[in-house]
């Protein structure tokens, strides 16, 4: 029992006490000792109520400061039940208050560090309010930040309107604005409506189309041109070698004959290197230079089967079983184009099944959503996630014998067939999917 519940129970005792002296001492008449009973009674039930006026008040003041998130004081325990439990509730809102702040700081930190403009409105009242924008939406839009919804409406009219138009529901486009009576930019809008018992919010993240594509640009060159230096390098330097050590030898006043066999012996290792650099230029001219789809109606059916049998002495020779589960389907393409698109993804199938004791190599062909897509699946050894997304650079290949352009090529092959070339990992093995509008 603590202090101060024990002081209550003497306190109260001894106002009993009183009371019953009180009492026993008006039933004698005797008048003066039952008033001073009767006073001491008094005093203490005073004091009692007193000081529960007092731990109720200062109860109060706890909750009313936990009520209003002020955690300025720093209360402390004397013993008393209610108020003891009112101050330890005090201190865990107080250290559940600082954690939220020190979260959304943190939330709000890295946010503000995103290059993608992101704000979100709540709804308070059938209004919108902001709940959060960041600096990169500020930026974006070229306008400072306001607290309501409705203030952007004079700021950014053209902005304001697409949102409404959405009926603050869930969204994906692309739109053209113009900002600051600059000329129109483009740009990618999603947003996303999200409930729950209490609140709604709506949120809208915006990015700069031309931004996105500027990024996408300055890192497919940096990717081009770290193959192209290695590959230059590696066919240079010994290239720069040989010939440093040939005309070291021309300089010589005679030549004798173990010279003469390393200048031919240089001279046949130039030859290669040049060829294989020659080989790498003509690589790239076909991703670069790839000429426009000369477009005919043709039988996909016929040229799966077409590109199958050209490749049927290789697949009779790894004992491949090829499974061609094929509709046909007419579409407007370029036969070739097609059928060396499919003579790559054919040649990459025949790479990943190569160290599998049953090979199989599966050739489907399916319409979806007015798309027609052609499936080449083997059971290989699949993709590894470090490489998934360098598979379609140029000139990348984990094949010692490979050039690199197989999927680069056919994927600007089926770009400029206004389609696309999509990779996806299965359980065993991988599909490679040619998807052609319908």
């Amino acid at each position: 029992m603590s202090k101060y519940n024990y002081r209550w129970l003497v306190y109260n005792f001894l106002a009993i006490v009183s009371g019953i002296a009180c009492y026993h001492f008006f039933l004698q008449e005797k008048w003066f000792s039952a008033i001073l009973f009767a006073g001491i009674m008094i005093a203490f039930v005073v004091f009692i109520n007193y000081s529960l006026t007092i731990q109720i008040s200062k109860t109060e003041k706890i909750i009313s400061s936990i009520r209003r998130k002020d955690f300025s004081l720093f209360p402390k325990e004397d013993g008393t039940e209610l108020l003891d439990s009112s101050i330890r509730l005090y201190y865990q809102s107080k250290e559940e208050q600082l954690s939220q702040s020190s979260y959304q700081l943190l939330y709000e930190s890295i946010l503000d560090q995103m290059e993608t403009g992101l704000m979100i409105l709540s709804e308070k009242d059938e209004n919108w309010d902001v709940f959060y924008v960041n600096q990169a939406f500020l930026d974006i839009l070229q306008i400072p930040k306001y607290n309501t919804w409705n203030s952007y409406a004079s700021k950014v009219p053209e902005f304001y309107k697409i949102i409404n138009d959405t009926g603050y529901s869930s969204s994906q486009e692309f739109f053209d604005i113009s900002i600051r009576g600059n000329s129109k930019q483009s740009f990618s809008l999603r947003t996303k409506q999200i409930k729950n018992i209490q609140h709604r919010f709506y949120v809208i993240t915006l990015e700069s189309v031309q931004k996105i594509i500027e990024q996408k640009e300055k890192l497919a060159w940096n990717n081009l041109m770290k193959v192209i230096s290695h590959e230059l390098l590696n066919t240079l330097t010994p290239v720069n070698s040989l010939i440093q050590n040939l005309e070291y030898i021309s300089n010589q006043e005679t030549v004798d004959k173990d010279d003469q066999q390393e200048m031919k012996d240089s001279l046949m290792i130039i030859n290669s290197k040049s060829k294989q650099l020659l080989s790498f230029v003509d690589s790239y001219r076909q991703v670069a230079e790839l000429p426009k789809p000369v477009l005919a109606r043709i039988s996909l059916k016929k040229v799966i089967e077409s590109a199958v049998s050209f490749l049927k002495p290789e697949f009779e020779k790894q004992n491949i079983v090829t499974i061609l589960e094929i509709d046909d389907f007419i579409i407007s393409a370029d036969e070739k184009m097609i059928e060396r698109s499919l003579i790559n993804l054919y040649l990459n199938a025949i790479f990943a099944v190569s160290e599998k004791e049953h090979k199989t190599i599966k050739t489907t062909v399916r319409s979806h959503n007015s798309r027609i897509i052609i499936s080449v699946i083997d059971n290989g050894i699949g993709i590894t996630p470090e490489i998934k997304d360098k598979i379609f650079l140029p000139f990348f290949t984990t094949r010692a014998t490979g050039s690199g352009i197989g999927l680069t090529l056919t994927k600007s092959i089926m770009e400029a067939h206004g389609g696309y070339l999509n990779y996806q990992a299965l359980e065993e093995g991988s599909s490679f999917e040619l998807w052609f509008l319908g």
